[in-house]
């Protein structure tokens, strides 16, 4: 149980496996204003930023959940970098079957619900964790613009138009599903960048250094295509954001 190799060969330079810039981060957890001892469970956790800095930040204490044992190997070597091991926790596993044995107080999955089968889904998982007056996070892809053709959404990443919704229609769907938004920090295209952009570099030294891999030459088709596709696509149409949600 494992994410794609080619999932850790692009991003193995990232601390936040998200649009979000490590400046983007650190706003969420200030508009948070999250006390000391929060305990937070963070589903499809990553490489653990988000638990590691706001750990050292605001004292928080919490466990993540991930697939991958690359991640979680990174995350385990951030919270003994930042000196909080002993306030986060993390745990190799499937995030979407994972509900907190007690509950906490704030319950995220920042850019995975898949894991939920999309945001309906997600939340629900999420609210089984969550104590009465506690806080959800959701990091979701939104449209910034309407996507004109098929060809733009699956270049998006999406199936179809319908797999994101524009922004209020987002904001509208969390109400629809009892839920108040409360905060949200969104991503620019200078996150985008930071997030997509970095991963060519990553692909371009791993190809220098591994030339006769089995996916050499998937990455080295992705590297042919994936920037001019980018500019063109994704970084146009495509915004994100992070949600914070109180229960109605």
């Amino acid at each position: 149980m494992d994410l794609p190799r080619a999932f850790t060969i692009r991003e193995s330079g990232h601390r936040v496996h998200n649009p979000f810039t490590e400046e983007d981060l650190a706003t969420l957890g200030r508009a948070l204003r999250l006390a000391p001892g929060t305990r937070i469970l963070d589903l499809a956790c990553g490489s653990g930023e988000l638990l590691c800095t706001w750990a050292r930040d605001h004292g928080v204490t919490g466990t993540g959940v991930d697939i991958s044992t690359v991640f979680l190997a990174a995350a385990g070597a951030r919270a003994a970098e930042l000196g909080v091991a002993d306030r986060v926790g993390f745990v190799h596993g499937d995030a979407s079957g994972h509900v907190a044995p007690e509950p906490v107080d704030l319950a995220a999955c920042i850019g995975a619900t898949w894991i939920g089968g999309g945001v309906a889904g997600t939340v629900g998982l999420l609210e089984r964790s969550v104590r009465p007056g506690g806080l959800l996070l959701i990091g979701e892809p939104y449209w910034r613009r309407e996507p004109p053709d098929l060809k733009t959404v699956e270049a998006c990443g999406a199936t179809a138009r319908d797999d994101f919704l524009a922004l209020p229609e987002l904001l509208g769907h969390f109400g629809e599903l009892g839920w108040d938004v409360v905060e949200m920090v969104l991503a620019d295209q200078q996150g985008w960048d930071r997030y997509v952009a970095a991963q060519w570099l990553s692909i371009r030294r791993w190809l220098d250094e591994n030339p006769d891999d089995e996916h050499a030459g998937e990455m080295r088709a992705e590297l042919t295509t994936g920037p001019v596709s980018y500019v063109r696509y994704q970084r146009e149409y495509l915004g994100w954001g992070v949600f914070a949600l109180m229960k109605r």
